[in-house]
């Protein structure tokens, strides 16, 4: 069965975090953001009527991102924990991208899109807070999965490093 066909506003949210992560944002232009998703630019602003609005879009689809994320993260099968380390890494999802523009944004001093990623951190800080019923533990644990994060998003990943923290954390007996 073939996928489902993306709506014209998910395809014009998908170009703009694509241009975003790949050329920064001066080169997100309202005009790109249409040539990107084939659309027309009548097309686009019929959905965003500026790239204001395009960021506040694409920073409500990352909270729902991040919502369903902290959900699965809860009740994944392995656990919190390893759920949060393990997808530490950049996968290349949809929502990887949305993380990956929205700290782009963020870093153009954007307080919006720095809110967004505070509170899906937070969330997620909660899940693992709970399950492990230790604030410092669950906040080091956070800290490992953005290195992990950095690590594999910047290239300079370690082959091996979720291994390495997950046999470590099973020592301390937090896996």
């Amino acid at each position: 069965m073939p996928p489902a066909e993306r709506s014209t506003r998910d395809r014009v949210l998908d170009a703009f975090e694509t241009l975003l992560v790949t050329q920064g944002s001066r080169a997100a232009t309202l005009d790109a953001v249409a040539a990107q998703a084939e659309v027309s630019k009548g097309g686009l602003l019929y959905h965003f009527h500026s790239k204001d609005e395009l960021v506040d879009g694409m920073l409500a689809r990352l909270r729902e991102q991040g919502a369903r994320d902290a959900a699965a993260m809860r009740e994944a099968p392995q656990g919190p924990v390893d759920y949060y380390l393990e997808t530490s890494v950049d996968s290349g999802s949809d929502f990887d991208r949305a993380l990956i523009a929205a700290a782009r944004v963020s870093q153009e001093n954007d307080t919006r899109a720095s809110d967004a990623l505070a509170d899906l951190r937070e969330a997620w800080f909660v899940v693992l807070r709970e399950h492990l019923g230790d604030e410092p533990l669950a906040r080091t644990i956070q800290l490992i999965g953005d290195g992990l994060y950095f690590d594999d998003t910047t290239g300079l990943a370690e082959k091996n490093a979720l291994q390495h923290v997950r046999d470590v954390l099973q020592r301390l007996g937090a896996l």
